[in-house]
């Protein structure tokens, strides 16, 4: 059964970090691309950052570049999202996701391509 555990969410202060992972279990991350979407109270399902199977490419929504950094450790079947200087707009459930059907070298950032979704976790920035 192929699935995905998002972990690392929390409480956080503004301008604190925190580093979310999502683990695959069921099948191996190397040949998928792998993608990091949010949902914030009342907004719609946004793409955060996504990065390639090949992990040589990847891609940020404006609102996170300079801030936070994907990552995949494929020995690990693990990919990670580190986030810095986070704002009180970040507060949203992170979920991660994986597809195999685009190219290993692309890393799009549409919902639309992404067939194996975890669970989500929650991240809070508030003082």
């Amino acid at each position: 059964q192929l699935q995905l555990v998002e972990s690392g969410g929390g409480l956080v202060q503004p301008g604190g970090s925190l580093r979310l992972s999502c683990a695959a279990s069921g099948f191996t991350l190397n040949y998928y691309a792998i993608g990091w979407f949010r949902q914030g109270p009342g907004k719609e399902l946004e793409g955060v950052s996504c990065i390639s199977s090949s992990g040589g490419s990847t891609n940020y929504a404006d609102s996170v570049k300079g801030r936070f950094t994907i990552s995949r450790d494929n020995a690990k079947n693990t990919v990670y999202l580190q986030m810095n200087s986070l704002k009180p707009e970040d507060t949203a459930i992170y979920y991660c996701a994986a597809t195999g059907r685009i190219n290993a070298t692309q890393s799009i950032c549409d919902r639309r391509w992404y067939d194996y979704w975890g669970q989500g976790t929650q991240v809070t920035v508030s003082s």
